[in-house]
């Protein structure tokens, strides 16, 4: 073995046991139910993070602030949790009935309140993998804090700075500034971050928001300030965790719920004996590809179509489509139960003669089949509810097994070989850390995409314990070694885990169940300027979404 195979093998290991003692150390600090950021377990965690460099999260290793990093966290936060102190995990313990009013964050659903100027609530109800994501990025944030706070002082006794001094002056006075008054800022800043004026500049522009076009130098100057205070005067951070919360988490509290709505509606609705067929989405697609093309009757090709669905201005051709749902038998159920996973329930019986596209094949069914699509679940959190809606449904003592015929999960994920916009399909998802593995009978294959120009890969994908802990070392091991790992994602082996329990073990489905995955690459971690922090897929995830949701329908719908 050369001195360079062994020096990759040795930091793959060592990204591994820093993932490992990360998860230890936080389900250690959950069971406690509190921690300082800038106390001994706090600095495990940094110590942990700082030992992996994930590549999500870019410079976080070097003294220069994560810029692109930063505005991947801060997307999936409440807005306003750079300026509290006490962060405080709760279950859904009756604040959405109050008159706090809820954060939502742009890229995470989670209800947060800001209880007071020092206090941020943030509801944990999506499992464990919720807990982890969460505190992986405050621990980020309070690295990048503390970087802040170095080069804003001057002396050991905490001397502001002139550049901390003239950022302080401008977000506390909340005033107008013009062009050459903000770029005079942002050079400021550039200073304090350790970063080059234009890549100041572009993360300036990049956190403008309608109202608040200086949001930048806000979100910098209250990290800054909370790291100072927490260095200089002893106003110490902390991390709290709910007496409710650390009782739920594990026992499908939510998921329990959530699937008997659904199951109630099924019965409602006389569907419960009908052939069911579960689909992991997102909202938009099955119910674009079934009706889009009837709804708006425009003289355009089907993925062009999808294109200009795909845009926030195009906001009155969603409402035409979804009306045509409506009158086809589609019942959207909102979800109240605290999984935040929203569904639709698609009654093909109720379908006009010739409302499907030419792209999918006509119903020949004389039993028509019902379609639930459910959207994203987020991690562990994939097990606790496609177990929980598996499972008979039981009324006055009676149970009543659903007749599911098959399950597909179409979602995004990393890919290792190829490129932001290309496919993959699963031959078997392994798990990462335990090493725990489950082959599946993919009914989707390599060749149902051959006619479609795009790039596709089959074979493992990697179910890992969180995206924003994955490192080049690491992923490049199971790509390279006899894993050949062509992807990561976060639900797939839960999932599986979920259904070969429930048809092959517990009886609770048909054994000969059909499962479907595949997934359309969001990035590449392995390829610098292709990581989920570089920036949105854009209109390159509309093609592969929707090719990959007319396989699965066309299957579903052909028998």
């Amino acid at each position: 073995m050369t001195k360079t195979e062994l020096k990759k093998r040795t930091r793959a290991r060592e990204s591994s046991n820093a993932i490992e003692r990360l998860y230890i150390t936080m389900r250690h600090l959950l069971n406690r139910g509190f921690y300082k950021p800038f106390g001994v377990s706090g600095n495990t965690l940094k110590q942990g993070l700082l030992t992996l460099r994930p590549e999500i999260y870019g410079d976080i290793a070097s003294e220069k602030t994560e810029l692109n990093g930063l505005k991947y966290v801060m997307d999936r936060l409440p807005k306003g949790i750079e300026e509290c102190r006490v962060i405080y995990m709760t279950d859904d313990e009756g604040y959405r009935t109050s008159q706090f009013k809820p954060i939502i964050p742009p890229k995470r659903r989670r209800h947060c309140y800001r209880i007071d100027q020092d206090q941020m609530n943030v509801e944990l109800t999506r499992g464990r993998s919720d807990v982890y994501d969460i505190l992986t990025h405050l621990t980020f944030l309070f690295i990048e804090s503390h970087k802040i706070r170095q080069k804003a002082v001057i002396d050991d006794q905490g001397t502001p700075g002139r550049e901390w001094q003239a950022l302080e002056k401008v977000v506390l006075q909340n005033k107008k500034l013009n062009k050459a008054e903000t770029e005079r800022v942002i050079s400021y800043l550039s200073t304090l971050l350790g970063r080059t004026f234009e890549e100041t500049r572009k993360a300036y522009e990049a956190f403008k928001e309608p109202g608040q076009p200086h949001r930048f130098f806000q979100l910098i100057y209250w990290l800054g300030k909370l790291a100072i205070n927490e260095a200089y005067l002893g106003q110490k951070r902390a991390v709290k965790f709910s007496p409710r919360l650390r009782e739920s988490l594990g026992h499908h509290v939510y998921g329990e719920i959530w699937a008997l709505n659904i199951k109630k509606s099924l019965d409602e609705r006389g569907l419960l004996q009908r052939p069911i067929h579960i689909i992991s989405s997102n909202m938009h697609s099955v119910l674009n590809v079934l009706f889009a093309q009837k709804a708006l009757n425009v003289d355009k090709s089907e993925m062009a179509l999808y294109k200009d669905l795909s845009k926030d201005e195009h906001q009155k051709m969603r409402q035409k489509v979804t009306q045509l749902a409506q009158k086809n038998g589609m019942i959207y159920l909102k979800d109240h139960s605290g999984a935040n996973i929203d569904v639709q329930i698609f009654d093909t019986a109720k379908f006009e003669p010739n409302i499907l596209p030419p792209s999918v094949y006509k119903l020949e069914n004389t039993k028509k089949p019902v379609l639930i699509v459910m959207d994203y679940a987020f991690g562990e959190q994939a097990f606790e509810v496609m177990d929980e809606l598996l499972k008979p449904y039981e009324e006055n003592g009676q149970k009543e097994h659903l007749d599911v015929q098959s399950i597909s999960v179409m979602g995004k994920a990393g890919i290792l070989s190829g490129n932001k916009g290309d496919i993959m399909i699963p031959k078997v998802h392994m798990f990462e850390g335990t090493a725990d593995n489950y082959p599946i009978d993919n009914q989707l294959t390599a060749q149902d995409f051959e006619a479609e120009n795009l790039m596709v890969y089959e074979g493992t994908m990697v179910t890992v314990l969180g995206t924003s802990l994955q490192n080049k070392d690491i992923l490049s091991f199971f790509k390279n070694s006899t894993w050949q790992a062509i992807g990561l994602e976060m639900e797939g082996a839960h999932y599986q885990k979920a259904i070969q329990s429930a048809s092959k073990i517990r009886g609770n489905i048909r054994a000969d169940v059909r499962v479907r995955y595949a997934y359309y690459a969001s990035d590449n971690p392995l390829q610098s300027g292709s990581t989920l922090a570089s920036g949105p897929l854009g209109v390159k995830g509309v093609k592969p979404t929707y090719i990959i949701t007319k396989k699965i329908l066309n299957q579903i719908l052909n028998n």
